[in-house]
């Protein structure tokens, strides 16, 4: 029997907890009994913790039992751990589990949870695509990756936001038990064994208005008003007051990326509005976001966010937006 921990805390969110158990729970029915999974909530104390959304979830056990005799430790996340001072008993639990556990790591904010209880230094992570630059900056040794659903390095494993935790879970089945029991576990669940595309697909690569007061912020502003057209350094800077040399350095020391950076990201998010809401032909929303071509836009959409315009039109859009079936 393998036995798992999940630690949580008040405030836990719920489907970080209740989506790895049930992929274990439905795993269980694919395998012999001797090989079983055994999930057992840790918390502080033995009375029932709260929930982010009200609901109360009841521990098996608390932190001072220790992490010995789980085979794989993870923590959940919540809405408000990155805003929380480290939890002393939680993090003894965790860096307890990272000496005594064949595998520890943490579902979405629970990352913030590991890197309080100093277990982030040097490793590849991952957590909620809100959360990450957060993580990064307040734990510049941690190598955080944005887009990751899920990362394993080494023992340590970690995932994206939320429903991430049973893409990561699913992983575990499939290392422990083989990828056919982690498919029909998915099926079971209607969900993909290995979903398509990263986390940004879900993330604004622009979400600021621009402040007008700023060189930057002028040039934002011009990139979004013509963003159909062909937009060059030299008219961005222009419209800044500057000269091109002197913008670009401007440019990148307040907002941190270069000018044609902020181009193509504009443009890869409207690309994603249209896609979400209209039916226009690809060809057509490629033109309205000053994409050359469908095929570069197809192409960009690739390399930022993982999945082809048409793919994320179908993951994304209601269906009054979608083209008509020929």
């Amino acid at each position: 029997m393998r036995h798992i921990a999940i630690a949580i805390f008040p405030g836990v969110q719920l489907l970080d907890v209740a989506g790895p158990m049930d992929v274990f729970d439905e795993a269980n029915t694919f395998i012999d009994a001797d090989a079983a999974y055994r999930v057992r909530l840790v918390a502080a104390t033995p009375a029932p913790v709260r929930a982010s959304n009200g609901s109360r979830l009841l521990p098996d056990q608390t932190f001072a039992q220790g992490a010995a005799g789980f085979d794989t430790v993870l923590v959940a996340g919540g809405p408000a751990l990155p805003e929380r001072a480290p939890d002393a008993a939680l993090s003894g639990f965790l860096m307890d589990a990272a000496q005594v556990c064949a595998r520890f790591g943490s579902v979405c904010t629970g990352a913030f949870a590991l890197a309080h209880a100093g277990l982030l230094a040097g490793r590849h992570v991952t957590t909620h695509w809100q959360n990450a630059p957060r993580l990064a900056a307040q734990y510049p040794q941690a190598r955080v990756e944005l887009d990751r659903i899920y990362i394993r390095d080494g023992k340590l494993f970690t995932s994206a936001g939320v429903t991430a935790g049973i893409d990561l879970t699913l992983a575990l089945v499939a290392e422990d038990h083989g990828a056919d029991v982690a498919l029909a576990v998915a099926k079971r669940l209607v969900v993909f064994t290995q979903r398509r595309g990263g986390q940004s697909q879900f993330s604004p690569y622009v979400s600021a208005r621009p402040d007008l007061a700023t060189a930057s912020g002028k040039a934002q502003a011009y990139v979004l008003a013509h963003i159909n057209q062909r937009i060059s350094v030299e008219q961005l800077a222009d419209a800044a007051g500057m000269s091109a040399r002197n913008f670009a350095r401007v440019f990148v020391q307040e907002t941190g990326i270069t000018p044609n950076e902020f181009v193509e990201r504009s443009r890869v998010d409207l690309a994603r509005s249209l896609l979400e809401t209209t039916a226009a032909p690809l060809k057509v929303v490629a033109y309205d976001c000053g994409f050359s071509s469908a095929e570069l836009m197809r192409r960009v959409l690739v390399r930022r966010i993982g999945v082809s315009p048409a793919d994320y039109r179908a993951a994304f859009s209601a269906p009054s937006a979608r083209p008509a079936a020929a």
